[in-house]
């Protein structure tokens, strides 16, 4: 018996070694932004048991169960209805099971209802200028002319619905958006253009520094190096 007590406090010693070391190794991103950058990634890529994991972490770290609920919502933007409500439902499996094993998790702020002052498109666009930076004139060009609707979507639901909600602010949401872009493949412009809003909102390079390490240990190597290639990028054209 004394062994067993003797290996289980051994046990638990390595393991906070091991979470002190992780968390050294990241000077920028807390233990919140590490963990949302985990559940973002390994939601857009559909990596449900690593998801579990991070959700755990996520929670365990304070992450609030609206705060986690408002990010995987907002998936579905950038990685499509299914990732996202398979995120969702992962989610609850790990909120009952949980619950079950005596844990109480923090539910957070609800979302506050939505007065609108003008018209959405409106709304969208002012909240698009705010994030690029760049006040939208002149006529219509490349795929808002093309398919002048996705215009209409990306303004009024996207920037109007998803980014007036007051669980996560604007920064909060573009690092959820570039965690979630920097798992998928083949994303590079869209990629490119939050990371500079992200920027714009208070997001630091070293952040997104720190976050293509998450990326490369949750996603991989090929897709961390596009993020730094990426960052580059950005940083070039400023």
């Amino acid at each position: 018996m004394k062994r067993l007590k003797k290996f289980r406090n051994l046990f638990f010693i390595v393991l906070l070694v091991n979470i002190k070391t992780m968390n050294a190794q990241y000077k920028n991103l807390n233990a919140h932004q590490q963990s949302m950058a985990g559940i973002c990634a390994l939601s857009a890529v559909g990596n449900i048991k690593g998801l579990q994991i991070q959700l755990n972490e996520g929670l365990d770290s304070g992450l609030t169960i609206n705060e986690i609920k408002e990010a995987l919502v907002q998936l579905y933007a950038y990685c499509g209805f299914p990732r996202s409500l398979n995120a969702i439902n992962t989610f609850m499996q790990v909120l009952e099971n949980r619950k079950a094993n005596g844990k109480k998790d923090i539910e957070g702020k609800e979302a506050s209802p939505i007065a609108y002052t003008a018209d959405k498109y409106k709304v969208g666009k002012e909240t698009l200028q705010k994030l690029t930076g760049r006040e939208e004139v002149g006529p219509k060009t490349g795929t808002n002319t093309f398919a002048p609707i996705i215009d209409v979507f990306l303004k009024e639901h996207l920037f109007a619905d998803i980014f007036s909600r007051d669980v996560l602010n604007y920064r909060q949401r573009e690092f959820v958006t570039i965690s979630t872009l920097s798992a998928i493949f083949g994303v590079e412009p869209q990629l490119q253009a939050h990371i500079s809003m992200g920027l714009n909102t208070g997001i630091t390079k070293e952040e997104i520094m720190e976050l293509s390490t998450i990326i490369e240990k949750q996603i991989g190597k090929e897709q961390s190096e596009i993020v730094k290639i990426t960052l580059a990028k950005v940083l070039e054209n400023r």
